[in-house]
């Protein structure tokens, strides 16, 4: 099923045409309303009548969450705060927090496109959704909330913590559909198995996971383990929270809400356009956004494009699986590592389970990278022969995608730190 057809179906041409008009507007608009950009602007020499085309973009220059730092709490707003309808805030590793507003026109564009990415997933208005993001200040949880009411679902919102309570709602309540980050939802998997729950003692068919990266194989096993088709979901709370792209049920690659956002892909080095197809660095701007304008907003997300159509009769773009963060990327010995190469190879192993630590040292000038993860359960705890085939298993799987010697730790299982919001996978202990 696809919610709107007319826009989800659209061609290429018509899609384009229509990126252009509200591109042109929302620069004109923003540099009218918001001193930010009509100083930003002005200092690149660039006017809102230079967009005459999408290519023309690239004479803008960027904006960063330095910015709306630098511009806290209201500098970006276009409005009076008497047309502001809700505000969010998300935190930062220092200072202030990141403050977006939305006034009700806003509101309706964000629930539109979540009810779109909901449907995609395969989300249907008998559904019972039960979501574990917390409720407050994080766009993620009522982004989500508001997508799932608007196609009709009923929401248990259920937020975050007391893991044992979530099951015995999600049990007794029939919940169909599950929300939460995946490594929260793999907690709750373990926690099933340790209760002495089945799979099939709950109703789960469909689940949708975000505010962190996950491989593939992090979904098969979450697709093992609970019984459901896990899909991958993306946003920024800059742009608009969840709500940018999302999997439909067939997994091609997450469909862009194109005629509210416009996605490029740029090379991490040179900032210049990526070749169709490569990875690059994703920078968005939101065309229908008044309240806070963002235009070619870096988002540090590294993916890449495919324009084709998909199979499922949608013709939207499709992010690629996120490889990571430019921010994120360890520089290794020389050598680019993502965290989520790191898990795609763990994730191919049945004897551990899906929580792991990347920890980063430097002994002598040279950096070190160890890897913990726990095994899966404790049948082969006291079995040494067993482990050691294991361990070199791993680390030469390890070496052969990374091109890296790792060192590898493998700890029983419920040792690692467990978390219910975004997991802190990576631990850089590294003086510079």
């Amino acid at each position: 099923m696809i919610y709107d057809e007319k826009i989800e179906t659209m061609s290429r041409e018509e899609m384009r045409e229509l990126q252009l008009s509200r591109l042109k507007n929302i620069v004109a608009y923003a540099y009218e309303h918001v001193p930010f950009y009509k100083k930003k602007y002005d200092e690149a020499g660039v006017k809102p009548s230079d967009i005459r085309t999408l290519e023309n973009i690239e004479k803008l220059p960027f904006v960063t969450k330095a910015d709306l730092r630098d511009n806290y709490p209201y500098g970006l707003l276009s409005v009076p705060l008497s047309d502001i309808a809700r505000i969010h805030a998300s935190s930062g590793t220092s200072g202030k927090p990141t403050v977006v507003a939305y006034t009700a026109e806003d509101m309706e564009v964000w629930t539109e496109c979540m009810a779109r990415l909901v449907t995609a997933a395969g989300g249907r208005s008998d559904d019972i959704v039960q979501i574990c993001f917390g409720y407050g200040l994080f766009t993620g949880a009522l982004g989500l909330h508001q997508g799932w009411e608007r196609i009709g679902a009923a929401v248990i919102p259920a937020s975050t913590g007391n893991t044992e309570r979530q099951l015995m709602l999600m049990k007794d309540l029939r919940a169909t559909a599950l929300v939460a980050t995946p490594s929260y939802a793999l907690h709750l998997a373990e926690e099933m198995e340790r209760l002495g729950y089945k799979p099939e003692d709950f109703a789960l068919r469909v689940g949708m996971f975000g505010s962190e990266a996950s491989s593939e194989e992090m979904h098969a096993e979450l697709a093992r383990k609970l019984h459901l088709l896990p899909t991958d979901n993306y946003g920024l709370s800059e742009l608009i929270g969840p709500g940018v792209s999302g999997e439909c049920e067939l997994k091609c690659g997450m469909h862009i809400n194109e005629d509210h956002f416009y996605a490029e892909v740029l090379d991490p080095a040179t900032l210049t356009p990526a070749a169709d197809g490569e990875y690059g660095e994703l920078v968005l701007t939101a065309l229908t956004k008044k309240s806070m304008p963002m235009i070619r907003y870096r988002t540090k997300d590294i993916t890449r494009i495919d324009y084709s159509p998909c199979a499922c009769g949608r013709t939207t773009a499709r992010m690629a699986k996120l490889r990571g963060r430019t921010d994120d990327m360890l520089i290794i010995k020389g050598v680019n590592v993502f965290p989520s190469q790191i898990e795609g190879v763990l994730m191919t192993f049945p004897e551990i389970g899906g929580t792991y630590e990347i920890i980063v040292t430097r002994e002598d000038y040279k950096d070190k990278l160890e890897v913990r993860v726990e095994l899966a359960d404790d049948s082969i705890v006291g079995d040494y022969g067993r482990l050691e085939k294991l361990s070199r298993d791993i680390k030469h799987a390890l070496r052969t995608v990374l091109q890296i010697d790792v060192k590898l730790s493998l700890v029983e299982r419920m040792t690692l730190k467990r978390y219910e919001g975004k997991a802190k996978r990576v631990i850089d202990l590294r003086k510079y």
